[in-house]
């Protein structure tokens, strides 16, 4: 039976560090779904489709070279749900520091008792990427920064066209 796990998030853009956890989940399972959040109450400069296809774009790589199967999909729930009907057995978390342990342990307890199931796996990210944040990484962008050091440039291309777009 194929190991299958769940990357939730929001990926906003896609960054270098969400390709490490993409790259180091491949060694853990078979087969990798990655849930793009869509939710009303957050504003997004990507829309759920470019993020996927963006996705899709930058993993390809990651695929071929590990031979890990990976799809996109969206979801507008919760993200244990959106786990449940892929099939997964594992959530797989990153994680940069002691706040995002504290936040992603309390939201593993939850899932936990929302589907016992279906564990969360958690992955310290690497020194190189440790610092990346999407939030960051756009605000380094709107303020004309190069950001090149935490996007691949296909995701730099379509977020500084994003941004143009929504200029006045």
């Amino acid at each position: 039976m194929a190991r299958i796990g769940f990357y939730p998030g929001s990926f906003d853009p896609v960054t270098f560090g969400h390709l490490d956890i993409i790259a180091r989940a491949a060694r853990i399972v078979d087969k990798l779904v990655i849930g793009v959040g869509v939710h009303a109450g957050k504003q997004a400069l990507l829309s759920a489709a470019e993020r996927i296809s963006l996705i899709e774009l930058v993993t390809q790589p990651i695929a071929d070279h590990s031979g890990l199967t990976i799809s996109v999909i969206s979801f507008d729930d919760l993200a244990v749900a959106a786990a449940r009907r892929s099939g997964a057995q594992v959530i797989i978390r990153g994680l940069r520091d002691a706040s995002d342990f504290d936040y992603e342990v309390q939201m593993a307890q939850m899932n936990g008792s929302l589907s016992p199931e279906i564990e969360t796996v958690f992955m310290a990210a690497s020194p190189a990427t440790r610092m990346i944040a999407s939030s960051l990484v756009k605000q380094i962008a709107r303020m004309g920064g190069d950001t090149s050091l935490f996007l691949p440039h296909e995701v730099e291309t379509a977020l500084r066209g994003a941004m143009a777009r929504r200029s006045p």
